[in-house]
């Protein structure tokens, strides 16, 4: 990494976990992208089902009864709020606002937000869809930088629960 970029820290702790879990992974600086479609364009040697898109939503029951969820699945993929209705037992969905994301990831940008909603609190729903590639690309926590690994060292290391969501 060039020393004058300084990119989300997020970043950082992301490689160190895979670090210190000796898995493999690559890292990719690219021009920074907001769109899973964009990251796809830029991350040449992955396909766009490969790419991990994360995204958080808000679930509700009533006003009492409401919380943020991480959803993770193939990027050329769109969550079905029914499925997710039904697998986290909710009456209500929504995607939550850029100023919501940025406070809940403190300070990662739409577009960055990585797939470990465990970093933030957040419980996270992954797609069974996920794990039918070797390898999954995501971005690391920021819009320049995206990090590839194995799915199976994901799914051993953030444990989301599964459910079909797409």
């Amino acid at each position: 990494m060039e020393d004058n970029i300084k990119y989300h820290p997020v970043v950082e702790k992301i490689k160190q976990i895979l670090e210190k879990d000796n898995c493999w992974f690559e890292c990719f600086e690219h021009e920074p992208v907001r769109t899973s479609e964009e990251a796809a364009r830029v991350r040449t040697a992955y396909t766009l089902h490969e790419g991990a898109k994360a995204m958080i939503i808000r679930v509700k029951n009533s006003e009492e009864d409401k919380r943020f969820v991480m959803l993770v699945f193939p990027a050329d993929l769109k969550f079905d709020s029914k499925k997710v209705k039904q697998s986290s037992n909710t009456k209500g969905v929504r995607l939550a606002t850029e100023q919501e994301v940025f406070s809940i990831t403190g300070g990662v940008e739409l577009g960055g937000v990585p797939p470990f909603g465990n970093l933030f609190g957040l419980e996270i729903i992954a797609d069974p869809k996920l794990f039918e590639n070797e390898k999954m690309i995501f971005s690391a926590g920021d819009r320049r930088f995206s990090i590839a690994m194995k799915s199976e060292d994901y799914r051993r290391l953030v444990t989301p629960s599964l459910a079909t969501i797409t």
